[in-house]
């Protein structure tokens, strides 16, 4: 004779499993935390203002600085 099984306790069971599973596939497909995503866009924007304070031309005035 074969174990007695609750089928709702199985069904559980197997739903948890592929949670996990998913769960697992996708850690490795947006493996990002959170604080990685802040620390990545406050670099870039930092590189962004290093960059537009080193251009030549104003976007807002639209002129040049003299050259000497």
């Amino acid at each position: 004779m074969g174990d007695i099984v609750n089928l709702r306790r199985a069904r559980k069971d197997r739903k948890r499993r592929d949670a996990d599973v998913t769960a697992s596939a996708n850690r490795l497909a947006f493996g990002r935390t959170k604080a990685e995503r802040d620390l990545t866009d406050a670099r870039n924007d930092l590189d962004a203002r290093r960059i537009d304070g080193h251009l030549r031309e104003k976007a807002d005035t639209g002129t040049e600085t003299p050259r000497a």
